[in-house]
């Protein structure tokens, strides 16, 4: 398979023009002509991510989160990150991000953590705005743009209380430790999701509850004072299942693709 060709589908997937302005998205290391046979995906690239796809001779690693998001000026192998990018590029294996493009698809990552609560219907946060820059494709659907955007909110079926939810997310992700803040019996019927560390965008959604991976102390203690229960997945965790679904969903789509998520990657905060 031609790397350009799953290109295309990733764009059409989570579309680059939805990316916010400060991030750097798409293909950031390799060369869309290479032939690809082996697919890693990864939350982050970190140097025993970029030792796996080396050591399984991996032709592309699918990163949510982005090499080089400022410009650099030396890439040596002085700097973790420079001798990363170069072990990389010697072996052939490019990289790719589409990071908050991905967070604000019509079927990405905040979309996917809302349906897993039995959302049926969801609308974004926030609309976005295209960045033509961002992509090589020009013309973007007026409808399609209001249907994404930053974070998502909606309306269960049913009204359930704030520890039903949390029951709910221990199940879906059994490894996780869950901060929270609210009464357990408060009850909930809107819910606001957004990926990461997304706590500022919790007066946008004006919910019963919101759910993201990590916020500020002041931004718990607002969300008390304003009587809106707040849910703390980690940032890994409300992340991470997302590419881990990515990979299957490529291994499915192409035939001549050997996909997985990185074996080697793990959350980085632990508990005790």
């Amino acid at each position: 398979m031609i790397l350009q060709d799953l290109l295309i589908h990733l764009e059409q997937l989570a579309p680059l023009t939805l990316a916010e302005s400060w991030d750097n998205v798409g293909l950031l290391l390799g060369d869309p002509s290479s032939n690809i046979s082996k697919v890693i995906t990864c939350l982050t690239l970190t140097p025993d991510v970029a030792q796996e796809a080396i050591e399984t001779r991996a032709d592309l690693v699918i990163t949510h989160h982005p090499i080089l998001f400022k410009p650099v000026n030396r890439l040596t192998t002085q700097t973790s990150e420079g001798a990363m990018l170069l072990a990389l590029a010697k072996a052939n294996v490019a990289v790719y991000s589409a990071h908050t493009a991905f967070d604000s698809a019509w079927d990405g990552i905040n979309q996917q953590l809302i349906s897993r609560l039995g959302v049926l219907t969801s609308r974004p946060l926030k609309e976005l705005v295209a960045n033509p820059k961002q992509t090589s494709h020009a013309h973007i659907d007026e409808a399609f743009i209001r249907s994404v955007g930053i974070g998502r909110v909606g309306e269960l079926p049913t009204e359930k209380t704030l520890g039903d939810v949390l029951n709910q997310l221990k199940a879906e992700f059994p490894n996780t430790t869950l901060g929270y803040v609210g009464d357990p019996s408060r009850p909930v019927k809107t819910i606001g999701v957004g990926c990461g560390s997304a706590a500022q965008f919790m007066d946008l959604a004006q919910v019963d509850l919101f759910i993201t991976g990590e916020a500020r102390f002041h931004d718990c203690l607002k969300a008390r004072s304003q009587n809106i229960g707040l849910i703390l997945l980690g940032h890994y965790t409300s992340e991470r299942f997302a590419m881990e679904q990515l990979a299957e969903q490529l291994g499915n789509r192409f035939s001549d693709l050997i996909c997985w998520p990185s074996r080697i990657e793990s959350d980085p905060l632990q508990w005790i």
